[in-house]
């Protein structure tokens, strides 16, 4: 199986988008709902639940870990692949590359968690493929509470979208990356107030175009995946209304959330 977990809800979308483009491979998700958010926790912490999440998932049967989560990405990616001999894919490599690739002047605005910005992982990730690349960085810690609320269209949510996003408009970016899972499901509100010409970087989209490369790069372990006969299934350490509205908004359909005690 496929293993991905988050800190909440937003890991969702990129389970949505691998599921869409890979749809043989069967899943297993982790939400740590009743920790979230990762962003404003401490290095270390970030670390300690990331690792309880991995080994969550190998428990479930997962040979291939997806970091759905910015925050983990950013700090605890490279302690995972030191201690576990699975891949471990994390949602910000395929990100930056299509940023640096997709950027006509070279100048990137990047949105995410205080913990993703404060990393600093994004502007050295797509100066490395792209050294005179502008990039900059806009912490916006207050937007995966809304999401995680379900205030996908409160005008709270515009206003705030549009205080973090001034700062951008100002610098003309010509692309934005939504360095945090849960941001997609605010796309349609962050394209007008960033300015529709500012091409949009979902990392949902590109950590599941990365998630089928890499497994059509690796054929021995898409074969085990596909035959094993698994159905995918989906945990979250909380589980609330708001949330299993929120799943099946992003699904399309009507999931089954297994509690379990983190």
């Amino acid at each position: 199986m496929i293993g991905i977990f988050d800190s909440g809800v937003g890991g969702m979308t990129v389970a949505r988008a691998i599921e869409q483009l890979c749809p043989d491979m069967p899943l297993v998700y982790f939400g740590d709902i009743a920790r979230t958010p990762y962003g404003s926790k401490s290095p270390d912490t970030i670390i300690r639940y990331s690792q309880f999440n991995t080994d969550f998932l190998l428990a479930q049967g997962a040979e291939l870990i997806v970091v759905a989560c910015n925050s983990a990405s950013s700090t605890a990616a490279d302690a995972l692949r030191a201690s576990y001999s699975v891949p471990i894919l994390d949602v910000i490599t395929p990100a930056t590359s299509r940023a640096a690739e997709l950027s006509v002047t070279g100048r990137i605005g990047i949105i995410g968690t205080r913990a993703t910005v404060k990393s600093g992982i994004y502007p050295q990730r797509i100066r490395a493929a792209r050294p005179e690349a502008k990039v900059f960085s806009q912490a916006c810690p207050l937007l995966v509470p809304l999401v995680e609320e379900g205030w996908l269209s409160r005008r709270e949510t515009k206003m705030i979208l549009r205080r973090y996003l001034h700062p951008l408009r100002l610098k003309k970016i010509d692309t934005l990356v939504l360095g945090c899972t849960h941001y997609p499901l605010l796309k349609d509100l962050i394209g007008p107030r960033i300015g529709n010409q500012v091409q949009l970087i979902d990392s949902s989209v590109e950590m599941a175009l990365y998630v089928r490369s890499y497994l059509d790069d690796n054929p021995e372990l898409k074969k085990r995946l596909r035959t094993k006969g698994e159905t995918s299934r989906f945990y979250v350490s909380d589980c609330t209304e708001a949330v299993e509205q929120m799943a099946a908004k992003i699904f399309g359909r009507s999931v089954v959330l297994h509690p379990i005690e983190a």
